[in-house]
């Protein structure tokens, strides 16, 4: 098992190979007589769902025998002689449903499959209706499965979808929360990363900083994995699956940090590819669903525009384009489209011209060797028509997607943003005053000009004179800005005075390279006239600086006083002083409160430096700033 292969297995792979032996029945590879797979459904709840759709395409599902895929709780009719995997977490309904299906005999065999470990009594539930329904020798297989976490990127994952507001940054951060709340908060967060370490097959050490909800996460996470750690023969982390995988000599460490250390970030304007998309656009699980309007049509009334289409799109680590360019600035991005649009045109040309000369008229010998030549030529032509294909459905698909970015860009002057608030954050003289960007009425929306005066309120030392907090006040509110998000901003700064002093993001500045229209030639489909060619600097933003210290063993009092727990030690002895004083090799850092694509690229940048290093980023939840502003705002309502 631990051979080369697995040495660099990512968490993607881990919970593909899972999901995979799951939907075999949970053994590897059960073909039937004539080699096909064996046909059967797959049932799951929405949880499952989401788990599985990053995945595994519905081509893959149907290569593994699943012929049907339906939601535990729409209506199914029976199909009584396939075999039936359900894959869903143990809810009180969702046992519910599937006695249910006991009872009215749906399926030939029921292989359940849980998403995160099933209670004994809810088992006995399950026992109980299989008696009643003389069912108990069709109920083949009962599986806890530990996949409760979505896995988005190699090297990225996040708790949930459903019920995300469960976790958010607001559940966690309610003023008027009680301890009860708080902890099935916790536990349902300690619960995921269990499962998360169970798929890894690895028992981290953990760090975390002191009195925040980062550390009770900490102190539940350890409690559990010692105590699986602890029953020797039920533990999860025993045999071959420790050691396989990339953490193979060394545990990893994992980083629990708190969204409250960071506010900026997930403000921020963006500029890289991947998290414009999800700044600007619908993004989610992986797919963005663009609306495209098609032209005018002329209808009684006069010319109105046409219905909006709705496309949507995978963008997978398949998509070679996506993995190399996702963490591009956009400038760069809008170029490789354009590159790649003409290799394209230019190898559909050849096989045009290759085709002209087969009906070749003439006897004549040049003409005959000239075919001999070209059918060569063209059979390589040919063979490489499907790879033309596929290289111009994803053409199809960045230029769309590119240009809805684009369309953005400049209707809301981002660039203008961007570069503005980068400045304000790395403490750099403005060149302009935050007044006149929040009073014109041409740079972006209210959201826009919230975002930024936050990110101005958080990150100066000074916060405004009364008189000053008004006047700004006054033209948010004339721009018509909801005031609420500033309210808890305003509470949450004067409590983080007394606890610590704010994030520092470094001190370097994106360069302007002048206009994009000397970048791109003029027949691009990108006409950027009046967008700002920024180059991005690299720094590090305060996550990607508490892993560095942390990962390298430094001394900072940043991270000095984090607690360490080490979950293998017999005796719980909580301290700061970490035991190993060698630096990790692997980490994960887990954002409680949610994070973001611009920390997550952060962090990439920042590992490319380190070779032989991996990390791995994962959160609560994924939001972008519209979603984050939204939950700021009610709790300024508070």
């Amino acid at each position: 098992m631990v051979g080369a292969k697995m040495a660099a297995a990512s968490i993607r792979e881990r919970q593909t190979v899972a999901l995979k032996r799951m939907l075999n029945f949970n053994v590897p590879h059960v073909k039937n007589s004539t080699g096909e797979p064996v046909w059967k459904v797959l049932i799951y709840d929405r949880f499952g769902q989401d788990i599985i759709s990053p995945l595994l395409s519905v081509k893959e599902l149907r290569d593994m025998g699943i012929t049907l895929h339906l939601l535990l709780h729409s209506d199914r009719d029976p199909i009584p002689d396939v075999p039936a995997v359900y894959f869903v977490m143990p809810t009180e309904e969702n046992i519910d449903r599937m006695c249910q299906d006991l009872r009215n005999q749906l399926y030939e065999s029921y292989y359940l499959n849980f998403i995160s470990a099933i209670s004994r009594s809810k088992l006995e539930d399950i026992a109980n209706a299989a008696l009643a329904a003389n069912a108990v020798p069709q109920v083949a297989k009962v599986f806890d499965q530990y996949l409760n976490f979505i896995t988005l990127e190699d090297d990225m994952f996040v708790l949930c979808n459903q019920n995300k507001e469960l976790v958010s940054y607001r559940a966690i951060n309610r003023p008027d929360i009680t301890d009860t709340e708080m902890e099935t908060v916790m536990d349902t967060i300690v619960d995921s990363l269990f499962c998360f370490f169970v798929t890894l097959g690895a028992v981290p050490i953990i760090r975390c900083s002191r009195g925040t909800a980062a550390e009770m996460v900490a102190v539940k996470l350890d409690k559990k994995l010692r105590e699986n750690l602890r029953d020797a023969r039920n533990s999860l982390f025993t045999g071959d699956t420790l050691g396989a995988g990339q953490f193979s000599f060394q545990r990893p460490l994992l980083v629990l940090v708190d969204r409250n250390i960071d506010l900026a970030t997930p403000l921020h304007h963006t500029w890289t590819y991947q998290a414009l998309v999800h700044d600007v656009l619908d993004f989610h699980l992986n797919r963005v669903n663009l609306e495209e309007s098609s032209g005018l049509e002329n209808t009684p009334a006069g010319a109105r525009p046409k219905r909006k289409n709705k496309k949507s799109y995978d963008l997978t680590p398949v998509d070679k384009f996506w993995q190399k360019h996702k963490g591009s600035p956009f400038p760069e991005v809008a170029e490789s489209v354009q590159q790649e649009l003409e290799s394209y045109r230019a190898q559909e040309d050849e096989v045009k011209r290759l085709k002209s000369i087969m009906g070749l008229e003439g006897e004549d010998e040049g003409a005959i060797s000239m075919l001999s030549d070209n059918t060569a030529k063209l059979t390589s032509a040919v063979s490489s028509l499907p790879e033309l294909l596929e290289k111009k459905r994803l053409i199809d698909l960045h230029t769309n997607v590119a240009t809805a970015v684009l369309e953005h860009i400049k209707a809301r002057k981002l660039d203008v943003y961007f570069e503005y608030e980068e400045k304000i954050m790395s403490k750099t003289t403005l060149d302009k005053s935050l007044l006149d960007i929040i009073s014109d009425p041409d740079a972006g929306t209210p959201e826009d000009k919230m975002r930024l005066f936050l990110i101005y309120y958080i990150s100066t030392q000074q916060a405004p004179s009364e008189a000053d907090l008004e006047q700004y006040k006054k033209a948010l509110t004339d721009a018509g800005c909801d005031l609420n998000p500033l309210q808890y901003i305003k509470q949450w700064k004067a409590f983080a005075k007394m606890a610590s002093a704010p994030a520092s993001y470094g001190n370097t500045t994106t360069k302007p390279l002048g206009l994009f229209s000397r970048v791109m030639n003029t027949g691009s489909q990108f006409v950027m006239e009046g967008v700002k060619n920024l180059v991005l600097k690299q720094q590090n933003l305060p996550v990607t600086r508490i892993l560095d210290n942390l990962m390298e063993m430094k001394s900072n009092p940043e991270t000095d006083d984090f607690r360490y727990f080490d979950p293998k030690m017999l005796r719980g002895n909580d301290s700061s002083v970490p035991r190993n004083k060698n630096p990790f090799q692997e980490a994960i850092v887990f954002v409680v409160g949610g994070g973001n694509y611009i920390e997550y690229q952060n962090l990439i940048d920042y590992i490319k430096g380190k070779p032989g290093k991996h990390i791995l980023y994962g959160c609560s939840e994924l939001f972008n700033a519209t979603q984050f502003v939204k939950q700021l705002s009610q709790l300024g309502q508070k």
